[in-house]
């Protein structure tokens, strides 16, 4: 009679699927929780990652949003030597702007803060007008150039490679 070698009953894990289950969903949940503080609440001055910060610190955000769209308005000057040939840029200094559609430039012609001269200009060269400083206390209007080469590169990489996103916001 030949004996069979025993064998060792199997050893129990710790961990069943149950409980690897619970604990991925634990941890999914987590991570999603994350994402939505840290998207959420921006109590950070110095982080101006969400449209709707940008949109309550443009001047006169209410019209600003209605009338246009809302903007960071980069202030920098560029200067260009040629003997030797060098490019020097000043520190950059952003404020809250605020661009202006062109079917609602009657807003600021009827305040007086362009003239018909400058809108004709502006009208003739198809651009649009934008401003910092409140609308009623002497902003600083400009004659503004969209620019539609610049294209965002964050949208594309969500889109795919290739995907050109569309230009919907023509002002």
């Amino acid at each position: 009679m030949t004996r069979r070698p025993r064998t060792a009953p199997p050893k129990q894990s710790r961990f069943n699927y149950a409980t690897m289950a619970i604990l991925g969903g634990v941890f999914i949940l987590g991570i999603g929780i994350g994402i939505a503080f840290s998207s959420a609440f921006n109590s950070d001055p110095q982080n101006v990652a969400s449209r709707e910060f940008i949109d309550r610190s443009a001047p006169d955000a209410e019209l600003c949003v209605q009338f246009g769209a809302s903007a960071m308005v980069m202030n920098m000057r560029v200067f260009l030597t040629m003997n030797p040939f060098s490019v020097y840029v000043s520190q950059p200094a952003i404020e809250p702007g605020c661009v202006i559609r062109r079917n609602n430039w009657n807003l600021l012609e009827q305040r007086n803060l362009v003239t018909n001269e400058q809108v004709r200009n502006c009208k003739n060269r198809m651009n649009t007008f934008g401003y910092t400083g409140t609308i009623n206390n002497e902003p600083e209007i400009d004659c503004i150039y969209q620019n539609d080469s610049a294209q965002n590169l964050f949208l594309r990489n969500q889109l795919g490679p290739g995907v050109v996103p569309p230009n919907n916001d023509n002002f």
